[in-house]
């Protein structure tokens, strides 16, 4: 009688963390430019996965550490509350967080008990589930990547986003294209995260909706097969090559464990890309492209790159 209590009371104290956490997580794009978008997938096949796994799951960074415990989608251990007070990232390892305390909170009302643990002391997953690897990789280039927009936006024309072979193209040819402008490169972010398969859909269309939310509005996109391009571009008067931005996000849910470096240099960015593009077909469950700005003369300024991705790091 005392533990379900207990549990309950629990839930009830953490709900204003949640609250404040939200506040802390959500984007404030009323100064956002506008944006361009390609992706899709599938998450209906179930995976060829493992049945289980322990200790080698969880947050991995761009400081390269982690959380031994791993993510369990509905149970979450002590380290994971630590990090929401005072965390202002706002990238993938801070939304999985928030999601694990989300989790924690709904497990409480449920009644349900918190993850199992194997012999070795690691988070051991329902036998149904099979970790499902989020990867969220984002570059702050200078303005003057103007032909990377163009690449994106014929990319945007052009590609099958209905298929996994069309996909897998996309993400091979936005990699190449940042790949080939290495001289425009100034800031980097690099997470992964892995979370069961039943929580995988929902987890990515949570973070894509996240990365769209700073978008002002989408002007180019080519999702699932429905396109729209360039609808209402206006010129936003003219940009400073020297010292504005372009920002380009990747999101990538993979079948496949996906072990990508931190990128706090260049090398590490470079070798995060390779990669990421070489992620089968059968391996990609689903793709976000999203860059920021698209609009003609449009540009981020340092304080707005700031203000919209606090995750990023100068390489």
């Amino acid at each position: 009688m005392a533990a379900p209590l207990l549990r309950r009371l629990a839930s009830l104290m953490a709900l204003p963390i949640l609250v404040a956490s939200l506040l802390v997580f959500a984007p404030h794009s009323a100064d956002a430019a506008s944006g361009g978008r390609i992706g899709g997938g599938s998450f209906r096949s179930a995976p060829s996965m493992p049945r289980s796994f322990s200790g080698s799951g969880g947050y991995r960074g761009g400081s390269g550490g982690g959380f031994g415990g791993g993510f369990g989608g509905g149970g979450i251990g002590f380290p994971f509350i630590v990090p929401i007070f005072g965390f202002g990232g706002g990238g993938l390892f801070g939304f999985l967080v928030l999601m694990a305390v989300v989790g924690l909170l709904m497990n409480a009302l449920r009644g349900g008990g918190g993850p199992r643990l194997s012999g070795d002391g690691g988070m051991v997953e329902a036998p149904q589930d099979g970790p499902v690897t989020m990867a969220q990789l984002q570059v702050g280039l200078l303005a003057s990547a103007r032909d990377l927009q163009d690449d994106l936006r014929r990319l945007a024309a052009s590609a099958d986003t209905g298929s996994s072979a069309g996909l897998q193209r996309v993400l091979q040819d936005t990699t190449l294209a940042l790949l080939r402008n290495p001289e425009l490169w100034v800031y980097a972010n690099v997470e992964t995260g892995d979370v069961r398969f039943a929580q995988a859909e929902s987890t990515f269309n949570r973070l894509s909706m996240q990365e769209r939310s700073k978008l002002r509005q989408e002007l180019t996109s080519n999702v699932s097969g429905q396109r729209l391009s360039g609808a209402g571009r206006v010129a936003a008067g003219s940009s400073d090559a020297a010292s504005d931005y372009l920002v380009v996000t990747l999101l990538v849910a993979s079948r496949r464990r996906l072990q990508l470096p931190a990128a706090a240099t260049a090398d590490q960015l470079r070798d995060s890309l390779q990669r990421l593009g070489s992620v089968a077909a059968d391996d990609l469950l689903a793709l976000e492209v999203i860059w920021q700005p698209e609009g003609e003369g449009e540009s981020l300024s340092s304080a707005e790159l700031v203000t919209q991705y606090p995750s990023l790091q100068h390489l």
